[in-house]
């Protein structure tokens, strides 16, 4: 075989379908987000980011950055090791502290990235509980999806957001095999949320746990940011919570926060737990800060609801199509492939705008889309230039409008 070719064949296939990924090389402004600065072979461009996980710019935030350096200063750069061995820091016991309080659990377990703390628990849960059914949403992150599969046991797939089709597969199963139902509580691509406290209660009725991945919900909902569960008083009934360190408190990593047993049971049996350098402590150290900040700070929260809410009302004032929704997310709807990836290219060359286009497999096709981001950073000014340029755009595209 021709392996060259072939890459080279499917490489092509991308770019014909305009669903070939273009990574920006840009470099954040430390104090200025979300500005930052582009590198092209032309020279360097000012831009704004406006696809950013950091929703709340914490990656930018005095008191995150000063932790991350006072660690380094005590620690040096790297943890050194895997948990197990000579690898676990003060600061990741104190971090697991704050996550477990953060949740309302006895226990919390980092991980170096939320995909990993997916994988490695559904994947574990699965392998080791025998004759386990998994009931996963249809939407479900490709994190908890490749952990389901490597787990090996059975799983029912349900309508997204179903209650009655997830009632059906749990009446459907065998009553006497354990069951866990696995779902998110922010969707990020469509931006809607789950109904954390129904499923709850088809979990009682059915015997089953639940697990719930809140990583773009965290830091972003509830009085201390313990996401949408915290915020709608439930966090109590979900067996395991999962999330980011990567998102809304802007720094890297991801845990899960559980019962003690359920805890140290992953600690002790994941292997992309067990085998992994563990996080290195100056990240540790920024995410108890940001944490502990939006613990106690509604600050940000408020301002970035205020941004999302605006940015909607700008849309709508143009036509602009976006998919509604209760979350911070604002799905700017294009619904083909190439001119989804054009307009993000004018987006980013003409206007200085920043916005990944999102197209299959991400999404289904027909639906790609401008994934915004808005955060409390962005100004009045910064929000009319986006919505201006989109204007224009649309026109120039001979896009749809949306009727008010």
């Amino acid at each position: 075989m021709d392996f060259e070719a072939f890459f080279k064949s499917e490489l092509e296939n991308l770019h014909e379908e305009g669903r070939y990924r273009v990574f920006a090389d840009i470099e954040r402004q430390r104090g200025n987000f979300p500005r930052a600065t582009r590198y092209t072979n032309e020279g360097q461009q000012d831009v704004t980011v406006w696809c950013s996980n950091d929703y709340l710019g914490m990656g930018q935030n005095p008191d995150v950055v000063e932790a991350m350096k006072n660690a380094i200063d005590h620690c040096g750069a790297g943890a050194g090791g895997t948990r197990n061995i000579s690898g676990t820091n003060h600061y990741h016991v104190l971090l697991e502290r704050e996550l477990a309080d953060l949740h309302g659990k006895e226990s919390a377990l980092i991980f170096t990235s939320g995909y990993i703390s997916n994988w490695a628990s559904l994947g574990t849960l699965g392998q080791k509980i025998p004759g386990l059914i998994i009931f996963s949403d249809a939407l479900n992150h490709a994190s908890m999806i490749e952990g389901i599969r490597y787990a090996k046991c059975d799983r029912v797939i349900w309508k997204h957001n179903d209650l009655k089709d997830l009632e059906a597969k749990l009446a459907a199963a065998d009553p006497r095999a354990p069951k866990l139902i696995a779902f998110e509580s922010v969707y990020s691509m469509d931006g809607d949320i789950a109904p954390i406290k129904e499923i709850c209660d088809l979990a009682d009725k059915y015997g089953a746990m639940t697990y719930l991945d809140e990583v773009h919900a965290v830091g972003m909902y509830g009085a201390h940011g313990g996401g949408i569960a915290e915020r709608e008083g439930l966090m109590h009934r979900l067996t395991i919570i999962e999330g980011t360190l990567g998102k809304a408190f802007g720094v890297m990593g991801g845990y899960i926060a559980a019962s003690a047993a359920l805890c140290d049971f992953i600690r002790s049996f994941a292997s992309g737990f067990i085998f992994t350098t563990a996080l290195p402590p100056s990240l540790a150290a920024g995410a108890v800060a940001s944490i502990r900040h939006l613990k106690t700070s509604q600050i940000e929260r408020f301002a970035h609801q205020e941004r999302v809410r605006r940015l909607r009302s700008m849309l709508d004032a143009r036509g602009i199509p976006h998919m509604s929704n209760p979350s911070h997310i604002v799905p700017v709807l294009v619904g083909d492939a190439a001119k989804c990836k054009w307009i993000s290219d004018l987006l980013l060359d003409n206007f200085g705008i920043y916005v990944q286009p999102i197209n299959y497999p991400t999404v289904p096709k027909k639906t790609e889309r401008l994934r915004i981001t808005p955060t409390p950073l962005h100004s009045d000014g910064d929000l009319e230039h986006l919505v201006g340029a989109l204007h224009q755009l649309w026109s120039r595209c001979a896009l749809s409008r949306a009727v008010a």
